[in-house]
């Protein structure tokens, strides 16, 4: 007799019950470390703009995400963000031929900067 008892929806519980228990039992940072490791794994593509008052002076297109800056040596977060995209020169918000990708470094304090790599 053919035993009609199929393993793979049992496993596929069995492993999404114990995915269930395991964030259950995490605290929201832990959660949210999570979730942001899953997001800097997959990309988001995102758009960043930088204006001065209501004007747009810069643009960084297909960024994939931005990074709190950590302490070397004592591993506290440091007061900016980071991230590489790709600098619109021309505010189109398309890649152009001759446009590259940057590194940027984003302020924290009341000093409005940014800090990205000259791509000339």
């Amino acid at each position: 007799m053919k035993n009609s008892f199929n393993i793979k929806p049992l496993a596929l519980g069995a492993i999404a019950l114990i995915l269930i228990l395991t964030l259950g039992a995490c605290t929201q940072e832990q959660q949210n470390k999570l979730g942001r490791d899953i997001q800097n794994w997959t990309g988001t593509n995102g758009v960043l703009e930088v204006y001065a008052g209501d004007k747009l002076v810069r643009r960084f297109l297909k960024v994939d995400k931005l990074s709190t800056a950590m302490g070397t040596d004592d591993n506290k977060p440091r007061p900016y963000r980071f991230g590489y995209g790709v600098l619109d020169e021309n505010l189109n918000m398309q890649v152009d031929t001759g446009e590259k990708k940057v590194y940027f470094e984003i302020s924290d304090y009341a000093t409005n900067y940014v800090f990205f790599d000259n791509p000339n």
